[in-house]
Order: structure tokens, then C-alpha cells, then sequence
């Protein structure tokens, strides 16, 4: 079985036991995070390509993070990740990336990203559920931070927060590649 493979069926799993925990029929996950019932069925079949939007969309709805939806059981007390052993989670058209290096654990998870923006590379991202607070750290080049419509530069050496519930958007800014780590803290889940 392929490496990608492997992983579509770990979110298969994920996604289904998530939505059975939440109560949820396929028809109203589907509705509430925007998903086709075709898509959702074909996810939980572990078939297709969900891509990082659809990811978050469904993690938002079902209150868990992106990570808690790909990855396996827990390893131990303390988990160590190569940034190589982890896929980006979206591609640039230049050449950027999003890595979802891991997840913490408990009540209230943090999920920590790499990302690397080229210079006008942009993500748009949907608004997160209520609660999640992301922050951006970047530690060369610089970005642009578009939250609610407005720009906020964000260089080198610096560090910005931010509700996510609210439109954003990443970009990169100047005439060099942009890498950052980005932080998204997520709410007390259900229990």
C-alpha cells in the first residue's frame, strides 16, 4: 500500500468516527462544512483527494483539528517529526507550501504549521468556528497579513495573532521567499 494511500484511509477513519461522535448524518456535515454528499461518501471510502481547504471545513464543523483527522493513534509521551516526513498540505502556484508538522493533544489542541510563501504567493482561508486564534511567527523574508480585508506587514523577526473566525489571508511580500510558522490554537473540543 502507498504512502498516500495509507494516509487517505487514516483520514477515511477519522472523518467517520469523528461525524458518528458528533451525531452528524452524511447530508449535514455535508451542508454544514460545505462538502458535496458525493465527496463526503467517496472521503469515507477512502477514495478521492480532499484538498486543505475541504480538510479544514470538515475539522471546523466537526470541532477537531486538521491533524486529528490524519493522523494514526498516539505514538508515546513525547513525538518528534521531521519536517521531511511530513506532506504539504497545499502547493503554490510558485512554489510555496503548507506543512501540518503536528498536533498537541488535550482539551484545547495547537496545531503547529510550516509554510513557505514566494513573493506575491498567496492563501486565501475561509474563516475558522469561533474560538480559534492563529498565530503567525516569520522567521525570514516577509509576508503580508490579510485579516477582515485589512493588510498587516509582518517581517522577519516578528510575530502577529489573530482571531481566525474572521477572512485572511497569507502573502508573500518583498522579493524574497517568505518561511514562517504558523500556530493555530483551536477551542475546547466536545467530549
Amino acid at each position: 500500500m502507498t504512502e498516500t494511500a495509507a494516509a487517505l484511509r487514516t483520514v477515511a477513519h477519522n472523518v467517520r468516527a469523528a461525524r458518528v461522535r458528533a451525531g452528524l448524518s452524511l447530508e449535514e456535515l455535508g451542508r454544514r462544512a460545505q462538502v458535496s454528499k458525493g465527496a463526503l461518501v467517496g472521503l469515507e471510502k477512502a477514495q478521492g483527494n480532499p484538498n486543505l481547504a475541504t480538510l479544514v471545513r470538515l475539522a471546523d464543523t466537526l470541532g477537531i483539528s486538521v491533524s486529528a483527522l490524519m493522523q494514526g493513534p498516539s505514538e508515546g509521551r513525547v513525538r518528534v517529526v521531521a519536517f521531511d516526513d511530513v506532506a504539504p498540505l497545499w502547493t503554490g502556484e510558485q512554489g510555496g507550501e503548507a506543512r501540518l508538522v503536528l498536533t498537541t493533544t488535550g482539551p484545547a489542541p495547537v496545531e503547529v504549521w510550516r509554510w513557505r510563501l514566494e513573493p506575491g504567493e498567496e492563501y486565501p482561508s475561509h474563516p475558522h468556528q469561533t474560538g480559534v486564534v492563529e498565530t503567525v511567527s516569520v522567521t525570514a523574508g516577509r509576508m503580508t497579513l490579510v485579516v477582515d480585508g485589512v493588510e498587516h506587514a509582518v517581517e522577519a523577526g516578528q510575530t502577529a495573532t489573530f482571531d481566525g473566525d474572521a477572512p485572511h489571508a497569507y502573502r508573500g511580500a518583498g522579493a524574497e521567499t517568505c518561511s514562517l510558522i504558523m500556530t493555530v490554537h483551536l477551542p475546547p473540543g466536545p467530549r
